[in-house]
């Protein structure tokens, strides 16, 4: 299977030689096209840090990570926004979605930004709305929609260019039950219809439980990892709940 994502001996230290701060102490794992992983890990346990590095905005101190063969931490600024451009797909919390834009609209300029040709918008802009459930939400503005479909709209928006990896950070915090639940669902159809790559920072173990793989990680190193399997949704979420707890708590 294709490796998506590489990360290799990956270090992040912060601060000067009399107050250093190691928060990423030497990572290494993988990530193959078509897997949805999750990564969890307590508070400043360095699992922000380390999607921050992947997705280029912090900068690593050692090691390499690799995204289609490409080492990123060797590539210079400019590089970087092009890479970004076409390479990452972004979900947010909080949907970062422009309120003067419908949802055709926020979704078609992540097309126009990456220099898709302007008859191949709507086509495009249709296909990721029907297979994530927003047809009907599409002439509409972020104000008039629900939390559930502005962040089905904002994973519409990461999708729509065919990203190498989509990266998620705590992409549920802001949404009910329900609404987690659909978008999860539509993470889920992502990964198994479009073979779409994701890897997504949780600390919530029902978000976990629609992974096929979760990393923990603790002070900076790769605690463990679960691998679903063929184990059901539920068991998958009791076995998460069981490191969680050798972890010493909620993984916040």
């Amino acid at each position: 299977m294709k490796k998506i994502l590489q990360v290799q001996n990956l270090e992040k230290i912060y601060g000067n030689k009399g107050n250093l701060t190691n928060a990423l102490n030497r990572v290494n794992f993988d990530v193959s096209e078509g897997e949805f992983v999750g990564i969890m890990g307590a508070s400043g346990s360095g699992k922000t840090t380390l999607l921050n590095c992947i997705s280029t905005i912090d900068t690593a101190t050692a090691g390499s990570i690799s995204i289609e063969g490409l080492d990123i931490t060797a590539l210079k600024s400019n590089q970087l926004a092009e890479f970004r451009c076409h390479k990452l797909g972004f979900i947010f919390q909080d949907y970062n979605l422009l309120d003067t834009l419908t949802a055709f609209e926020n979704i078609a300029l992540a097309l126009t930004i990456s220099g898709c040709k302007p008859r191949e918008v709507e086509g495009k802009v249709h296909e990721v709305s029907e297979r994530l459930g927003i047809s009907e939400v599409l002439n509409k503005y972020p104000v008039q929609m629900s939390g559930g479909q502005r962040q089905r709209v904002a994973s519409a928006r990461a999708l729509v260019t065919d990203p190498a990896l989509v990266l998620a950070d705590e992409p549920t915090g802001a949404l009910d039950s329900k609404s987690a639940r659909a978008l999860l669902e539509s993470f889920r159809t992502m990964v198994k219809d479009m073979n779409s790559t994701i890897l997504m920072v949780t600390h919530d173990p029902f978000s976990a439980s629609y992974t096929d793989r979760i990393l923990f990680i603790r002070d900076g190193k790769l605690f463990t990892e679960l691998i679903r399997g063929g184990d059901s949704r539920k068991a998958f979420f009791d076995k998460i709940m069981e490191v969680m707890m050798v972890l010493g708590g909620e993984a916040a």
